[in-house]
């Protein structure tokens, strides 16, 4: 019996026969998808929400038209000219005039630098009480836990808008009593949201690697946990935003807000509502329009940040 197989000696192996096969470098391109940071990844996520994109492009063209459009604009805010008073919308004033002549297209938009900053200086307040006091709580845990959150506790049962009415009637009226007034328990759900965020986290590996290697706890809460709350943070401060430029205009509107002659869109409502029914429907309707898009961009921009920076939404 022959053996089919040639058998071949050590002397006549060549070397190119266990050479590796070249790599086919498009193919692995096609089925591998690129590495994303956390934030790379949940900014192409929120790209692809169209209707929170639109509410960004819109806040942002709020703010441009909010900082730019009392500079550029021919009239001035406070200037009265009452041979033109309560004129409706034209080519020489857009949005009308008030019952002082006074150009309502000026005003809406100075009207938006005071609501807007009311409201992220609220929301900023909020952002930085909320975090170190519900990532103290979270953190320490136990006794400190317990007292801490039975003074949230107190604070959250109160009615928030009378404490707000009684600030503003013995402060007085002011833009700092209003933001003040907004910020004394506004803060309370950011540090629950907080508290619950690191009592999640605080047992993970890496948190417990930086205690053995004997970081310090402000150490921990500064590195190690708040970075990793950060999604649920920015979200609700998107939300806190819009809650208090709707506060602010509801203040406003009673009588509590700046004075005149300046003036946000609460004010602007409350002075059109003595005339809305001889006809003059231009000076309530500019300042709630931009008070309720602003609120909904507001909205479906957290809304659509809450699903972005989702990690369990992650693919």
């Amino acid at each position: 019996m022959t053996n089919s197989q040639e058998v071949v000696s050590p002397e006549h192996v060549k070397d190119e026969w266990f050479q590796p096969l070249a790599k086919k470098h498009g193919g692995a391109e096609a089925v591998v998808r690129p590495s994303l940071s956390y934030w790379k990844d949940a900014w192409r996520r929120l790209r692809k929400n169209k209707l929170a994109m639109g509410g960004l492009i819109f806040l942002i063209l709020l703010m441009l038209f909010a900082i730019f459009g009392p500079i550029f604009s021919p009239y001035s805010v406070t200037a009265t000219d009452y041979p033109n008073q309560n004129q409706p919308p034209s080519a020489a004033h857009w949005f009308g005039t008030d019952e002082a002549g006074r150009d309502v297209f000026t005003r809406t938009w100075y009207g938006a630098r005071i609501s807007i900053f009311v409201g992220v200086m609220a929301a900023l307040i909020d952002f930085f009480i909320g975090i170190i006091y519900g990532g103290i709580s979270g953190y320490k845990g136990g006794r400190t836990d317990s007292i801490m959150m039975r003074i949230v506790e107190v604070l959250y049962g109160l009615p928030h808008l009378l404490v707000v009415i009684l600030l503003m009637v013995i402060m007085g009226a002011s833009l700092t009593t209003i933001i003040v007034a907004l910020t004394v328990t506004g803060w309370v759900g950011m540090a629950r949201i907080v508290r619950g965020q690191v009592l999640q986290i605080k047992n993970y590996e890496f948190v417990t690697a930086s205690k053995s290697f004997g970081a310090k706890s402000s150490r921990i809460i500064r590195k190690n946990l708040l970075p990793n709350t950060m999604g649920p943070i920015i979200v609700q401060m998107t939300l806190t935003v819009p809650s208090a430029i709707f506060a602010e205009a509801f203040l406003s509107f009673l009588g509590l807000g700046i004075a005149a002659p300046f003036a946000s869109w609460g004010v602007m409502a409350n002075d059109a509502l003595p005339v809305i029914l001889s006809g003059h429907w231009w000076r309530l309707f500019f300042p709630a329009l931009f008070i309720s898009l602003t609120m909904f961009a507001f909205n479906v921009l957290g809304d659509g940040l809450q699903d972005a920076l989702d990690p369990k939404l992650r693919r």
